[in-house]
């Protein structure tokens, strides 16, 4: 009898599955985009939504008890399409990672359910709602059962400040990077409560590793977000986007060496908050069953998952706004955008400050995909080694660097210009010579065993 062989995707088919992935997350920030006229300080968009319905309705809604209440549905509405990209982003991302593990593993991934198993993460998203939500008789349970919601919530307020394009932000706070430093403190608090409240050791011994890895890893990463910061002399998320300019050699990233050696840190250390491999270590399966999470089921336990991959586009979204120009867009400054606004050609370049941004993010979200993959687990002292006797002190470095840097520039304004060029010409020569090493590792094996038709 023949071996089975399956069946290879058509190109066609591959083409659309990978563009309803990319189209479905991102109808919610298009959403975002046409209702922020009515979330405007002025209210103006309010009140005419307000003087529409009142005429439709045939009743007064011009007083200011009527205009509270629109604008806090408004604000409602914009909330729940941020939480809905979320989830919908999340899920995509799980799927997207799935097949990523596939071809990496030589194996083909999940394939059956919709267009090249795409419709994998609708049916467990069924599953997990369908199944049983048990509470272990010894738990708390009520710790137990709100433990997950602190960590959506950690996860979900981050989408305050978090910016999708020119004008695409919940509140462009001027604290905006203090804040989401601070209110992803809540997933901690999460963590905590489900591995204690659990009354299991498993959970506990998670819940603790966890709770001293994020901590031991927030020192870094606050330590290399300010260098960005120091260099725009600003808070806010969109003020830190304007400081940059739409070229490679105008992003912070390249316009000081030690914003370039702070963006691994953050990232490292992003990746070590998110419990990502190699930093998975609170719910290493080899070694603490599932973690903090052991004993939960059902939707309380979709709910930590979604949290940590919805989790992949923050940190993703976070490292392009501080280090490669979030939305900025080739060839027409924000000012320039801001200008057009009141005209159809505003929207327009709207549209296209959130594709250059969406790119952007997506890529660094495919990289820690691709890192979790690739690299092994390390073991705890040596993840807790790397944060203190490492990245802490490079950090600081880093921070103190750059305020000579600052100084530097101030007394030769082209001290930017030059790094930047100089280190986006050495990242180009090193992505040339990655992607001609992966071109010589794919025709290597072309030929051989390992089956590469079936994405």
């Amino acid at each position: 009898m023949a071996p089975y062989q399956p069946k290879s995707d058509p190109k066609w088919l591959v083409a659309l599955t990978l563009a309803v992935a990319l189209t479905v997350p991102f109808l919610f920030p298009v959403l975002i985009l046409l209702s922020m006229p009515l979330a405007e300080p002025s209210g103006g968009g309010v009140t005419l939504a307000l003087r529409w319905l009142g005429n439709v309705l045939g009743t007064d809604l011009s007083g200011p008890v009527a205009h509270d209440v629109g604008t806090a549905v408004v604000l409602l509405l914009i909330a729940f399409l941020f939480i809905n990209f979320g989830a919908i982003f999340s899920g995509i991302c799980v799927w997207w990672e799935r097949r990523i593990a596939g071809r990496m593993q030589s194996r083909i991934g999940p394939n059956r359910q919709g267009l090249g198993g795409f419709l994998v993460w609708v049916a467990d998203a069924v599953k997990f709602l369908l199944k049983e939500d048990l509470v272990p008789a010894e738990a708390d349970s009520l710790l137990f059962r709100i433990a997950p919601y602190f960590v959506l919530t950690g996860f979900a307020l981050t989408f305050v400040v978090l910016p999708f394009g020119h004008s695409v932000v919940m509140a462009d706070l001027n604290v905006g990077v203090f804040y989401i430093t601070s209110v992803t403190a809540l997933v901690v608090v999460g963590i905590l409560i489900s591995g204690w409240s659990s009354n299991s050791k498993w959970a506990l011994f998670g819940g603790m590793r966890s709770a001293a890895q994020v901590v031991s890893y927030e020192i870094p990463a606050g330590l290399a977000v300010f260098v960005p910061v120091l260099m725009a002399g600003s808070l806010s998320m969109q003020d830190i986007i304007r400081a940059q300019g739409a070229a490679p050699w105008d992003w912070f990233i390249f316009r000081n060496p030690a914003a370039l050696v702070a963006f691994f840190v953050l990232f490292t250390s992003q990746l070590a908050e998110a419990n990502r491999t190699p930093f998975d270590l609170p719910e290493a399966e080899s070694e603490l069953v599932a973690g903090y999470l052991s004993e939960y089921s059902g939707f309380r336990f979709a709910l930590f998952f979604m949290s940590e991959f919805g989790n992949i586009w923050v940190m993703s979204a976070l490292a392009t706004t501080l280090f490669f120009g979030g939305w900025q867009v080739p060839g027409m400054p924000a000012a320039a955008i801001s200008a057009l606004k009141g005209t159809g050609a505003w929207w327009g370049w709207q549209l296209v400050s959130m594709a250059v941004f969406a790119v952007k993010t997506l890529l660094l979200a495919n990289v820690v995909i691709w890192l979790r993959w690739t690299l092994p687990r390390i073991r705890i002292d040596q993840m807790m080694t790397l944060s203190w006797k490492y990245l802490v002190p490079i950090g600081f470095v880093c921070l103190i660097f750059t305020l000579f840097w600052q100084l530097g520039v101030g007394a030769a304004p082209g001290l930017e210009l030059a790094s930047g060029v100089a280190l986006s010409v050495g990242a180009l020569f090193v992505v040339i010579a990655f992607f001609r090493r992966v071109f010589k590792n794919v025709t290597d094996v072309r030929g051989d065993a390992i089956d590469l038709s079936n994405w």
